[in-house]
């Protein structure tokens, strides 16, 4: 098998709406950190320089949301569900859902906004491919090149909900994308909500999912590395986070050789 890495990284250099802070704690500071945790929460004294320079391992503190770099949205993240139920958290969903074959729908020559489930047909005719249950559909976009910067929030293309519908008609549960988020961008659907007073342009793909659970991939990469639109295993497991409405994860398709 060759393995093609299609996730996002967490990069405290580019730019977030919610900026991430990533604090590198030294292997000699952690030799320090080590003593002082022993002393506070044990009742014992270590004297650091007994190490071999007085270093024992490095950290990293890390602040950000559980939407940054490649992460699986669950059910919970989309609200009240209409029926009154629970929804369920990332750590609560099943992994089978996260392992699974996949096929690459290509929209990248679309506009900033939506495509609709006629688009999404017109792709899967090219690729000659149908979804069965439980596939994985990844969408390029084209978003990824603008990872880091500001354009990667407000140039891109999503579904709206009648494409969402049409997937998880066919049986898939899990929709990614390339781009931060399976709706438009925020300045688009709110600056559309603005002028025409249609509250249904509002996070549509995302409020499907209040109907009919699914989970979707936000900020995948890579995905023109893919040599052929299907024919290739999706990994995309979510970190357990209890009680999350997301969960960070490592991304990879699985291609054969």
């Amino acid at each position: 098998m060759h393995l093609i890495d299609l996730s996002t990284p967490i990069d405290a250099s580019g730019w977030e709406p919610d900026p991430v802070t990533h604090e590198v704690v030294s292997a000699a500071e952690g030799a320090r950190h080590m003593a002082r945790e022993m002393r506070e929460h044990f009742g014992m004294d270590f004297d650091p320089s007994a190490l071999p320079g007085g270093e024992l391992l490095s950290l990293d503190r890390l602040g950000l949301t559980s939407h940054t770099g490649t992460h699986v949205d669950a059910p919970s993240h989309y609200g009240t569900p209409e029926d009154g139920g629970r929804p369920a958290d990332i750590d609560e969903m099943p992994l089978d859902w996260f392992v699974r074959p996949g096929v690459v729908l290509d929209i990248s020559d679309a506009e900033v906004g939506t495509v609709g489930p006629d688009r999404l047909q017109r792709e899967l005719k090219e690729t000659g491919y149908t979804p069965s249950p439980f596939d994985i559909v990844l969408l390029r976009t084209g978003a990824a090149r603008h990872a880091g910067t500001r354009r990667y929030f407000t140039d891109f293309v999503g579904l709206d909900g009648p494409a969402v519908e049409f997937l998880l008609d066919l049986g898939v549960r899990v929709i990614g994308t390339d781009a931060f988020s399976l709706d438009a961008p925020f300045t688009h659907m709110i600056g559309e909500y603005q002028a025409t007073g249609d509250a249904s342009v509002l996070w549509p793909a995302h409020l499907v999912g209040r109907r009919r659970p699914y989970c979707q991939i936000e900020r995948l990469s890579h995905l023109d590395d893919l040599p052929s639109p299907h024919g290739f295993t999706v990994s995309v497991l979510p970190v357990r986070i209890t009680g999350a409405g997301a969960g960070w994860a490592r991304a990879v398709a699985w291609v054969d050789r």
